[in-house]
């Protein structure tokens, strides 16, 4: 897998940092043992998702990820969170404040920020916790599709010391064949903590590896 580094990213993808942070992302990546690998597609707009997610560790990696890529990513949280002391340091982080309470609900305001947007790049867990969900959620897919923005895919593969920039592709209306595409990237994959694991990453041990995927699709 050859490794990717901030230089290998193209001038439409959201950029923040500089030469320290970028320093500051190895050193986090290199203490875990980690490194980045794959190819970054050249867009200003993605949705991220990133799994298995079972560890505090996995956001430390995804952390020193953007660090040493000097990509910028952005989180979502409760907008109750962003009060004294914590709103400022919350915006200088880059997390998004949503109203779940809001007309047309989360989808719609995370949609309306990317129609809003030049250059946006938001980050989502599909198992939506570290503690073993039975199934992911698909409020990434609703957002993405409703957006038109791509899914990229990275895979948090421990075993391999590895974060790995595994797919790419454009939401379509049949989630059930998308959630299948993204799965497809997790056969073999070992988790910080594999008895953390989610139902339908848990689910493909039992499943011969799928045939391969149209990345071109």
């Amino acid at each position: 897998m050859t490794e990717l580094t901030s230089h290998d990213l193209g001038p439409a993808v959201p950029r923040r940092g500089n030469r320290f942070t970028r320093w500051l992302g190895r050193r986090v990546l290199a203490a875990i043992g980690l490194k980045v690998t794959g190819e970054l597609p050249n867009f200003p707009k993605m949705m991220v998702i990133g799994a298995p997610h079972t560890s505090n560790w996995d956001g430390v990696m995804a952390i020193g990820m953007a660090l040493a890529l000097s990509i910028d990513v952005r989180v979502v949280a409760k907008q109750a969170l962003f009060r004294w002391p914590f709103a400022g340091l919350l915006r200088w982080m880059g997390v998004i404040g949503i109203d779940r309470n809001a007309a047309g609900g989360v989808v719609g305001e995370l949609t309306q920020l990317y129609n809003d947007a030049d250059q946006l790049y938001i980050c989502m867990s599909p198992e939506g916790t570290r503690g073993g969900a039975t199934t992911w959620k698909t409020g990434f897919h609703r957002i993405a599709l409703a957006a038109e923005v791509p899914v990229l895919v990275l895979v948090f593969d421990w075993g391999r010391g590895r974060i790995d920039v595994a797919d790419w592709f454009q939401p379509s209306e049949d989630i059930e064949a998308d959630l299948d595409r993204v799965l497809s990237n997790y056969h073999g994959v070992l988790a910080r903590n594999p008895s953390r694991l989610s139902g339908p990453i848990k689910a493909l041990a039992d499943q011969p590896d799928s045939a391969p995927v149209d990345r071109a699709a």
